[in-house]
């Protein structure tokens, strides 16, 4: 096992496109200032949207991709000049990039097939594979005698994901390995993942832009966006306390509602105490009531969308000039134009111009 300390790491990409002149035109993507610690033994995921930097993080944790200055350490010894080969780390990637000439068995053993065979070495790799196989079990024995061009894509996940396990490991780096396959697949592997790191109890870094794939896997979770950290902390924290209206917007703990929803603190009856700000509140926390009460909000509903699964209906009320989403019980009957009445059990505080949150309310009780 390993921590895994990013110190100021600063690295600037330039990707260009050949024009039919032959010229190129780039564009620059940068990571700048960066510092992250990933706890021993602990699953980091870092969740962000596409573009935003994730798999460039995991390459320089990897060594495939030199930072321009700062420092990269394993357990406070610094690996920013050390090869990939030399780091113990073990890697899946989303394009699985296992060996097309060669069986799936050798590709899971590959680890030792470029190594000087010893005796010690071969009995090495004979008891990594033995472990790989009772964890995976029948769903790797089966594919084994196979080449990977006869594979499916979940197939090819399974092979790479046992490579990663066979090999001696310190560090595992997991790049979204589940995007390409369909939503059953992806909801089954999750757990089996889930199951495998818990029992392997390595450091491990995992890349997605899917918050529900990072909800079931994280221990930690880095909210990323623009080659920046926005937030670390536990997925409750991040959601409870979200340092930003990005993170806040961008973490969901609800499949098919809104995360949040932002309107001018000067539409509430106390909006001249909260300022110039923006009020973000959850739908979970949006009451409705027919009738008007101290401290609620005027609203016409705007549309109602029923969720079967999960009992609930969404219901999208106008507050002046903004939308807000309140998640009802299902039996509840509303129709777009009737006059409702809200009000917030919880909601968060946010600075207009920089996005920050200053300060979260449960009822009329502020917390920072």
């Amino acid at each position: 096992m390993a921590r895994i300390d990013l110190i100021d790491v600063c690295k600037t990409l330039t990707e260009r496109d050949a024009a039919p002149s032959g010229a190129g035109r780039g564009s620059t993507f940068s990571i700048q200032h960066l510092s992250l610690r990933i706890p021993d033994g602990k699953t980091m995921v870092v969740l962000g949207p596409s573009g935003c930097g994730k798999t460039t993080l995991l390459k320089i944790i990897a060594g495939l991709i030199p930072p321009d200055s700062g420092d990269v350490r394993y357990d406070d010894v610094a690996v920013t000049d050390l090869p990939p080969g030399d780091r113990r780390i073990g890697m899946v990637f989303q394009s699985y990039a296992l060996y097309p000439h060669l069986s799936s068995r050798t590709n899971v053993l590959s680890y030792f097939l470029f190594r000087k065979k010893t005796p010690e070495l071969d009995a090495l790799a004979k008891v990594k594979y033995q472990r790989t196989s009772e964890l995976m079990g029948v769903e790797l024995a089966y594919l084994l005698d196979r080449k990977p061009t006869t594979l499916s894509g979940g197939e090819k996940q399974r092979v790479a994901l046992g490579r990663c396990i066979t090999r001696d490991a310190s560090l595992f780096l997991v790049d979204e390995p589940f995007a390409n396959l369909d939503q059953a697949l992806r909801e089954k592997y999750r757990v089996n993942l889930k199951i495998l790191l818990r029992q392997f109890n390595i450091t491990t870094v995992y890349v997605t832009h899917d918050h529900h794939e990072a909800l079931i896997l994280a221990h930690v979770l880095a909210v990323m966006n623009r080659g920046r950290i926005e937030q670390v902390g536990t997925p409750e924290e991040i959601y409870d306390t979200p340092k930003n209206v990005f993170v806040a917007g961008f973490l969901n703990l609800h499949t098919g509602t809104p995360p949040i929803s932002l309107i001018d603190a000067r539409c509430l009856p106390e909006g001249l105490e909260l300022g110039n700000t923006w009020v973000g509140v959850r739908p979970e926390d949006v009451q409705m009531s027919p009738e008007g009460r101290d401290g609620s909000v005027r609203g016409l509903v705007a549309d109602t969308l029923r969720l079967p699964l999960e009992h609930t209906t969404l219901v999208t009320i106008r507050v002046g000039e903004h939308e807000v989403h309140a998640q009802t019980p299902g039996d509840e009957n509303h129709r777009p134009g009737d006059q409702v009445w809200l009000t917030f059990k919880r909601y968060h505080l946010f600075e207009k111009e920089s996005g920050l949150r200053l300060r979260s309310y449960d009822g009329a009780l502020a917390h920072p």
